[in-house]
């Protein structure tokens, strides 16, 4: 008998790191390269308001941009760093508390399109997944550290349904995971079963620092349905957002 998702061998491959000076994160360019922050951003002081931090957010696609200044607006992180997965780039974004985009990367996502999981799907063997169910879903999750059956740490996005952000391992060559990191092809990064696939060195220096000590809110935007439609949100004007309740953990 194959081992179920959320206990058996998560979908991985060995990992394509994107190394840089500690302190400095990585940016995609107009050509989908990686590059470093310029000088003046790698020098700018921590934000006191989300309207000063918006200067460094490069790269970003509309709804990520969108989605982060609603994130920060009402406070539905909590006041903790976040991360953002957008699906449409298949990129992952890390967010500090303020605002302030700390590094991003590419990911690789599910197979296939689309933004709920199957009922169910967390306790079906691997080889009992259907090509079309190989979802990452969208949303809002608490995600906190766990172990997999392999015993790799991992942080799970979604238990329920078996889905994790983890390293990404060369488990099978013929799926070549470090080459689909390294092209500007979004559709080159759909190859697993849902679980978001990051680079190790990035895992390790950007992911697990903020799931050392608590839980923290990751959102995965959505590629069928809106961002609005999934997290409940509409266009935020100043006067909107001025006395915008808390949201808290759960």
């Amino acid at each position: 008998m194959g081992a179920s998702i959320r206990r058996g061998a998560l979908a991985g491959a060995a990992v394509l790191a994107i190394v840089l000076p500690p302190g400095l994160h990585a940016i995609p360019s107009a050509t989908g390269d990686w590059v470093a922050p310029s000088v003046e951003a790698r020098n700018q002081p921590s934000a006191p308001h989300v309207d000063q931090a918006l200067a460094g957010w490069v790269g970003l696609s509309a709804d990520s941009r969108q989605t982060a200044r609603w994130v920060v607006d009402t406070n539905d992180h909590a006041g903790m760093d976040f991360i953002m997965v957008d699906k449409k780039t298949a990129t992952l974004h890390v967010f500090a508390a303020d605002a302030r985009l700390l590094a991003s990367t590419r990911v690789l996502i599910g197979s296939a399109r689309g933004d709920d999981s199957v009922p169910g799907i967390g306790s079906r063997r691997l080889a009992d997944v259907l090509p079309q169910e190989r979802t990452t879903p969208a949303g809002r999750f608490v995600a906190e550290r766990g172990r997999n059956a392999l015993g790799e740490d991992v942080v799970w996005v979604d238990y329920g349904a078996a889905v994790s952000m983890h390293r990404v391992r060369t488990t099978n060559r013929l799926e070549r995971r470090l080459e689909r990191l390294a092209t500007p092809n979004t559709d080159d990064k759909r190859i697993s079963y849902g679980c978001i696939n990051v680079p190790a060195s990035f895992f390790d220096d950007f992911v697990r620092p903020i799931f050392a000590t608590s839980r923290a809110v990751v959102y995965v935007l959505p590629e069928v349905k809106t961002a609005q439609e999934v997290f409940g949100f509409q266009f935020l004007t100043a006067a909107s957002t001025a006395t915008a309740p808390s949201r808290p953990m759960n």
